[in-house]
């Protein structure tokens, strides 16, 4: 069975906020909350971008194919930036706080569902069953923000 990148970088972000939380010893609502919304940010959201940048970028011809778009599309240098700047941005989540990660959640949450209801749209309009615009890329666009909108806000009332 093969295992998406997608998933691998949200278990691993799971493993990594299990652990700090084990190696601090603070198992408080809202530490716990803090622990997986951090990791999720700067893993999630932030090793994940700069993955997606990479294959984008570098490999540009062979993602297209499995997105079900056409080889040679400059569309993609744009998508390739676009994660990168995402990519970084949740990686500097490590640094920033507070304001800094509702910016980055709300610059991510818009950019990844729109991206997942147009793998939608192109599934239903063109019938795209293309293996990245279809399954665990589209979960992965459409439930990532909901996840971190939720621990967003349980963050913010804990």
């Amino acid at each position: 069975m093969k295992i998406s990148i997608w998933a691998m970088m949200l278990i691993l972000s799971v493993l990594v906020a299990i652990i700090s939380l084990l190696l601090t010893g603070t198992m408080n609502i809202h530490n716990v909350v803090y622990a997986f919304l951090f990791w999720l940010l700067v893993i999630g959201v932030g090793v994940t971008g700069i993955i997606a940048f990479s294959g984008h970028f570098f490999k540009a011809d062979g993602i297209a194919e499995k997105i079900g778009w056409p080889k040679g599309n400059p569309f993609q240098r744009e998508i390739a930036f676009t994660n990168l700047g995402i990519g970084i941005a949740g990686v500097l989540c490590f640094f920033l706080k507070d304001g800094f990660w509702l910016a980055v959640i709300v610059m991510y949450s818009i950019f990844s569902a729109g991206a997942g209801f147009g793998h939608i749209y192109e599934q239903r309009k063109n019938e795209n069953a293309a293996e990245y615009n279809t399954g665990a890329v589209v979960a992965f666009d459409i439930l990532m923000p909901v996840v971190l909108i939720a621990l967003w806000i349980l963050m913010s009332v804990t």
